[in-house]
């Protein structure tokens, strides 16, 4: 019973360490993702990579599928509407007080995406 206790601790550790490695590796994929749009990654670079590239600030990071999937369920509209009026940690506008509704969606959708 002891050997066995032991093994599942262990591998309950060996788990939580792969974890911590698979954020480091989230992030430096999102740190090498940019927008297509020289424009678009201009704003991009100003107003939501800092937070958007770090699994610490608690926001999901560019490209990652799955923390972004319940967020694009709650649809667009509801997404822009966060980011004008800000949600959570984010501030209003997102840090982009110039942008308007179309670079608003097509960022969000490159950082769902990252593409």
């Amino acid at each position: 019973m002891f050997v066995r206790m032991s093994v599942v601790v262990l591998l309950a550790l060996v788990l939580s360490a792969c974890g911590d490695a698979s954020t480091v590796g989230n992030e430096a994929v999102s740190r090498s993702l940019k927008p297509a749009d020289a424009e678009l990654a201009s704003i991009y670079n100003r107003s939501c990579r800092s937070c958007h590239t770090v699994a610490g600030t608690g926001s999901p990071l560019t490209g990652d599928k799955i923390a972004w999937a319940p967020r694009m369920a709650k649809g667009i509209n509801t997404l822009l509407d966060n980011v004008v009026n800000g949600y959570g940690g984010m501030p209003p506008l997102g840090l982009c007080m110039d942008c308007d509704a179309d670079q608003f969606e097509a960022l969000i959708v490159f950082m769902a995406t990252g593409q």
